[in-house]
């Protein structure tokens, strides 16, 4: 069975530019708007990371939060996969919607972390970007070894998990402070949008706010 078990996005290790552009073309489904996470908001989710995690490691948090870093890096168009808190998402998702995928992500952090130590003689946590990059490249064209059922799966299982983290509504862990949304000038959820804010000469408004903040969505939270 394909590692992924989702829609394919197509990805390759490139620009931030890049990577939003395709993440664009896909879609991003569920609701996809720019300033930087705050210190506090930084603090809050290194703390989350290494002592509220819900199904991951610390070992294992570690290595991934370093792959999605590079993944989605920040950099001077915007905030990355760290400010977003990506990783929280992704933890939380597998103690909960995305539990199918909770020893697929065991035996590639495993794998990624011995590739990395037999290209580089290190763990993948502890390599320089450049380093993380090529390995990155390596697992996006597939050459990577060890990775089941390979290299490229594992990667889109990674990339498709980060979009969600980076994107979807912060209610689920993920878009903290609402980066993501921020970043795609996505203006916020909302169940009416007047003529005016149809316009593609218009900005709307932004209202930063969970869907699950709006009566009618209340009831129905996941987390």
């Amino acid at each position: 069975m394909d590692c992924s078990g989702e829609e394919r996005i197509p990805a390759q290790p490139v620009s931030r530019i890049e990577f939003l552009k395709r993440a664009g073309a896909a879609g991003v489904a569920v609701s996809i708007p720019a300033t930087m996470a705050t210190e506090s908001a930084l603090a809050e989710s290194e703390a989350v990371q290494l002592t509220q995690l819900a199904a991951v490691s610390p070992t294992e948090a570690r290595t991934l939060e370093a792959f999605l870093e590079r993944l989605i890096p920040t950099d001077a168009t915007g905030p990355g996969a760290k400010e977003a808190n990506v990783l929280r998402y992704i933890d939380r998702s597998l103690a909960g919607p995305l539990f199918a995928f909770r020893s697929a992500y065991t035996a590639a952090l495993v794998s990624l972390d011995a590739y990395a130590e037999k290209k580089f003689g290190a763990a993948f946590a502890s390599l320089s970007a450049e380093q993380q990059d090529a390995i990155l490249t390596d697992m996006d064209r597939n050459q990577a070894t060890g990775f089941a059922p390979n290299a490229k799966a594992v990667f889109e299982m990674f990339r498709t998990h980060a979009v969600q983290g980076m994107f979807s509504d912060p209610a689920h862990g993920g878009n903290a402070n609402f980066v993501g949304w921020k970043l795609v000038r996505f203006p916020g959820p909302r169940l009416v949008i007047p003529a005016k804010d149809q316009r593609l000469d218009v900005v709307p408004a932004a209202s930063m706010k969970s869907t699950y903040s709006i009566p009618l969505f209340k009831s129905s939270k996941r987390s």
